[in-house]
């Protein structure tokens, strides 16, 4: 009985240190510092890929991203954006550079090089109203099936889209969006990828950071676990899968 109770004592503290371990190991991995250099950030991305890259013209873009990606020469890339820059800053210098086999977008007029391209048919362009476009991305990173809208009926957008009648009302059928990587900028980052955005740098970057099955954020200042106040947090760090730190450079 003596030996019995002893095994018994044992089985309970092997358990207890055995739970502790594991409750270790799980919040070491919760916490993990998700930090990476520029070029361990760039092989994420594959010719072929689509790629969603955030910003609004040159506001919230991931600059250092970018100019990566064009030294690395990735090629025959999907991008889905909210414009295509301008010719010298951006992602219109991936434009330039005809990095690009498509482009989704809602506003290519500031950078004449996507205009050339598209009418050349070198680049396929595909434009998109802006509120259905984040409508789009924002499906994707939420599962949905896409988004009901009575913009575009009437018109060239509507064509080889799916009409959708709701209380007697047709609407166009938006499919979701969702991209390989995306490519964010965040203002202040802290090493789990918890997203503080200053202002307008916000923009799509946000919804983008939810609808890639890898995320990379550039990040303006990286801070610790704990810093950000969690009321100022934007897009949770779950949704971010790496951090480069862009204040680096």
């Amino acid at each position: 009985m003596y030996f019995l109770m002893i095994f018994r004592m044992n089985q309970s503290r092997i358990f207890e240190l055995t739970l502790r371990l594991f409750i270790e190991i799980q919040e070491r991995s919760f916490y993990m510092n998700k930090l990476i250099d520029l070029s361990q950030a760039i092989e994420h991305v594959k010719d072929g890929d689509t790629v969603m890259i955030g910003g609004f013209l040159a506001v919230g873009t991931p600059d250092r991203l970018i100019d990566a990606l064009i030294e690395k020469g990735v090629k025959d890339l999907t991008l889905i954006c909210n414009d295509s820059g301008f010719i010298d800053r951006g992602v219109g210098k991936m434009v330039v550079n005809r990095q690009f086999k498509k482009i989704i977008a809602s506003h290519v007029g500031t950078n004449k090089e996507t205009g050339r391209q598209m009418l050349s048919g070198e680049t396929e362009v595909v434009l998109v109203p802006q509120g259905t476009l984040i409508e789009q991305i924002r499906a994707g990173g939420h599962g949905l099936g896409g988004v009901l809208t009575t913009t575009g009926l009437g018109t060239e957008v509507e064509k080889g889209k799916d009409k959708v009648t709701v209380d007697g009302k047709v609407y166009l059928l938006e499919k979701p969006l969702r991209a390989d990587v995306a490519l964010i900028f965040g203002n202040q980052v802290d090493k789990f990828g918890n997203i503080h955005y200053h202002g307008s740098t916000r923009n799509f970057n946000n919804m983008m950071a939810a609808a890639a099955d890898i995320t990379i954020v550039e990040a303006v200042e990286v801070v610790e676990v704990g810093d950000l106040d969690p009321n100022s947090v934007h897009t949770p760090g779950v949704f971010v899968n790496f951090i480069v730190d862009g204040g680096a450079f």
